[in-house]
């Protein structure tokens, strides 16, 4: 997200700046950011009353400053310190006071789960995928079935899912409407089920709620369209989303052109060109998606700040041009003003076009500051044209401060105003030396940001500079126009398709070499700034003799690994990956992954989205996966493990030619089954056989019975036996029954509870057995199934068993050194913008005990 390195850089500061405005917008920026970092550190907002005295505070504050600078001649420096403290505490109460607000427009707890009759307008272009399509809305008027009016938020995300068989507690199954061809700007009356927007929470995992929080969005859901409801009803077409209509009918007439031929290379060259044209990201398929981040240009393929910025120099220097062809213009108003207004408005008007994200609003926030102060007449030195951009750009969105765009970008245009970008030194230049300044830039740049990217995502693209040095001229000069040169004469498009075929054949040869990303354990926040600062310092300009100090600051992050258990000892982790099973089990030099959670649709699963992300973050190196058993809530995300862990062996309880014993041999889960890692005891419990042979007129037997059950034991402490775990599968009523009476050895302190909590499972002679402390229900969020049912919540609770559930908990923690203690992810990273997972219909956890 570069900002015009034109603007204010350090060969432009010959000027004399105004001392009083100008030296007080660093420590002012300063504690406009501090104040909003601490307001987003709090767990739960303060009343309205609260935020309104801090920032009558903060007033005086700088009505004291100000006095006793006059009547007592404070130092400056103290009256910087008096202006950065005031203006925090104005922005911890202006940033509580929006979220006081905007909460208070939240989904009524009551209302979720419940069928509403919603008329609402599609106001974004909708998203088409696999399963059906996804729409935002924008609600107008909302009752319920028996007509009385309710209030919804103003804006929700649905999916209208035809073709999938839908259930809840109490409901038969029942088969959705296909979805019509939807258009943005259309009023439609809907029956919809809705539900806070609540997301899966795993240690350094992506903050779903934050996302949907900055968007707006306060309510999700489906919408109902089986036989026995309402049909949805369109209801007419309107004005209110002309911008979203115009972006669909472009992407439509882009994927009408290009894509549904016999070559699927050339469909997703089609998805590239109209995501760079009307920034819908969706359209890009996810292989292409790998490699663009393996390579470090995924950046150019969405509409980035780079993009919009870029236009904005096009459009500056096409209207000056154009402008001073005209005496009467220049005479009104000078050409320099016109280009700099000119490209601000349209660099504005193509983020609207391309959906208005918050990466490309805070573009615009950026250029429109930088353009306020040349029009002023302010010139500034760089250090505090950026400071006062950040200031701005976290004034109108605090949240942007806890997004990676937010400071990838600040940093990179930081680092470039530091050491003179390109346009400071090439002007007038030979070719020679313009290309050593593009690879000076692009190489500072580089080594900059590469400690934000382990602190962020974990890795890092080895290759990344050579591919964004033909990446980013390339598609901004050549790919980016033709796209949208075709808006006015369509067949460039093909031109633009045909461009793309090049560069994503050699970005998809540097994907391919085996050290193209490197991939580091996530080291905390002080390792990460400290990594940043090394960064910076080796980027800067000066004596080697002091650059090489950075090489101290960058070895705590490229050398972190987090602590793991004594001999002896084990940890759990069970993650958030929603309706399935997915735990990870560590022992001091071995990790073990029982189950890899569920598959999301023909796109997307949990090992690619939760545990290959997870496991790379903690610095796991599987040396076993455990199949329970066959189900895809078990399986969908194997494969995605397996592919990333290729040393990693597999005991599973799958029947012969299963598609998992394509891609590694397996072993098959039997009783009997032992090992031993660091002083920790791993025992199979059942099936008693492996999955027989499929024999003429046997039927076949169901997944469920022949789930893989595993205990695992710490080492016994002074002839004491250890904390032990088991694991359980899906097993039902009949199994447990057989374990129980097979004397099988289940006492266990934890307990992953069969079969997600169903009905099915958890007898009363099971419970009193196994005797756990803790109970983890691993299910989805209002999930439709009904899991965990009432009366199996029941059972536990007569047992005096603590039942942990992932829609309330996220990710647990379990330790064998510490059996009475679960750690919870939304417990231990609490933020206000999270829901608590108290709407699902099911009960509240029972009797966590934590820390």
């Amino acid at each position: 997200m570069d900002l015009p390195p034109s603007v204010a850089t350090p060969a432009q500061t010959t000027g004399l700046p105004r001392p009083s405005l100008a030296s007080s917008v660093v420590p002012g920026c300063a504690g406009v950011l501090a104040g909003t970092a601490a307001q987003l550190q709090q767990a739960q907002l303060w009343p309205a009353v609260f935020y309104g005295a801090l920032a009558l505070g903060g007033a005086a504050v700088v009505g004291l400053g100000l006095w006793l600078q006059r009547v007592r001649g404070t130092p400056r420096g103290l009256g910087w310190a008096w202006l950065a403290i005031a203006l925090a505490a104005w922005a911890f109460a202006a940033t509580g006071w929006r979220a006081l607000a905007y909460q208070a427009d939240a989904l009524d707890v009551a209302l979720a789960g419940h069928d509403l009759r919603v008329v609402a307008v599609v106001d974004a272009m909708p998203q088409r995928t696999e399963l059906g399509v996804r729409l935002r809305l924008s609600v107008e008027s909302a009752a319920t079935l028996d007509g009385q009016a309710v209030r919804l938020p103003r804006r929700v995300d649905v999916g209208w899912w035809g073709g999938v068989w839908q259930a809840g507690p109490g409901l038969a199954a029942d088969l959705q409407r296909l979805p019509p061809d939807v258009r943005a700007g259309e009023r439609w009356a809907f029956t919809l089920r809705l539900r806070p927007p609540q997301g899966a929470r795993n240690p350094h995992g992506f903050d779903y709620e934050l996302w949907m929080w900055e968007q707006g969005v306060q309510a999700v859901g489906s919408v109902r369209a089986g036989l026995r409801d309402a049909p949805p009803e369109r209801l007419g077409s309107t004005a209110q989303a002309p911008v979203q209509a115009l972006r669909q009918r472009v992407r439509d007439a882009i994927v009408q052109r290009l894509a549904g031929g016999d070559d699927p290379a050339q469909d997703r060259r089609a998805g590239v060109v109209a995501a760079l044209v009307t920034g819908d990201q969706r359209m890009i398929d996810r292989a292409d998606w790998d490699v663009f981040r393996a390579t470090g240009v995924a950046h150019l393929m969405s509409i980035s700040g780079l993009h919009i910025t870029l236009f904005a120099w096009l459009a500056a220097a096409g209207v000056g041009a154009l402008w001073r062809r005209s005496a009467r213009c220049c005479h009104a108003v000078p050409a320099p003003r016109a280009a700099l207004l000119a490209g601000v408005m349209l660099a504005a008007a193509y983020a609207l076009f391309s959906g208005w994200g918050v990466p490309a609003q805070r573009t615009v926030l950026m250029l429109a500051t930088v353009a306020a102060l040349r029009l002023a007449g302010l010139v500034w030195p760089w250090p505090v044209v950026w400071a006062a951009v950040a200031g701005v750009v976290v004034l109108i969105d605090p949240w942007a401060l806890w997004q990676p765009g937010f400071w990838l970008s600040f940093v990179a245009v930081g680092i470039l105003f530091a050491t003179n970008p390109i346009a400071n030194y090439s002007a007038g230049k030979s070719t020679s030396t313009r290309l050593k300044a593009l690879l000076h830039e692009q190489w500072t740049v580089t080594l900059a940001l590469t400690p934000l990217g382990l602190l962020w995502f974990g890795q890092v693209s080895l290759v990344g500079l050579v591919a964004n040095l033909a990446a980013i001229p390339w598609v901004t000069g050549v790919v980016l126009p033709l796209s949208l040169l075709g808006l006015l004469w369509p067949p460039v498009w093909d031109a633009a398709a045909w461009a793309l075929w090049p560069l994503m054949a050699g970005l998809q040869a540097l994907a391919d070499w085996p050290w193209a990303v490197l991939a580091l354990p996530a080291a905390p926040l002080w390792a990460g700034v400290a990594a940043l600062a090394g960064g910076c310092l080796l980027a800067w300009r000066g004596p080697w003799a002091l650059r090489v100090w950075a090489l101290p600051l960058l070895l705590p992050a490229l050398w972190w690994q987090p602590a793991r258990p004594v001999p002896g000892q084990f940890e759990l982790l069970a993650a958030d990956v929603g309706q399935g099973n997915a735990v990870l089990v560590r022992t001091a030099r071995h990790s073990l992954l029982y189950d890899a959670g569920p598959r999301y649709g023909t796109a997307a699963d949990a090992g690619e989205r939760v545990l290959v992300p997870l496991l790379q973050a903690t610095g796991e190196r599987l040396d076993r996966l455990v199949i329970s058993h066959r189900d895809t809530d078990h399986t969908g995300g194997a494969e995605a493990v397996l592919r990333q862990h290729p040393q990693a062996d597999v005991l599973a309880s799958l029947e012969p030619g299963h598609a998992l014993a394509v891609l590694r041999p397996v072993q098959p889960c039997s009783a009997g089954q032992r090992w031993e890692w660091d002083g920790v005891r791993f025992e199979v419990l059942h099936p008693q056989t492996a999955w027989p042979e499929p024999l003429p007129g046997r039927p076949e037997p169901r997944p469920n019975t022949l789930s893989c059950v595993l205990r695992v034991e710490a080492a016994d402490i002074g002839g004491v036996p250890g904390a032990a775990a088991l694991l359980t599968g899906d097993i039902e009523a009949a199994q447990e029954q057989a374990l129980v009476q097979a004397g099988a050895p289940l006492a266990a302190d934890w307990l992953l509870v069969p079969h997600h909590g169903s009905r099915t499972s958890s007898t009363a002679a099971f419970l009193q057995a196994v005797a756990p402390r803790t109970a983890l229900v691993q299910a989805g969020v209002a999930n439709r199934y009904g899991h965990p049912a009432p009366d199996v919540l029941a059972r536990y609770r007569a047992q005096g068993v603590a039942v942990v559930q992932t829609p309330q908990c996220g990710a647990a923690q379990w330790s064998s050194a510490r059996p009475d203690a679960v750690v919870c992810e939304r417990e231990r990273e609490r933020r206000y913008w999270q829901h608590a997972g108290g709407h699902t219909g099911s009960a509240s956890t029972v009797g966590v005990r934590t820390p």
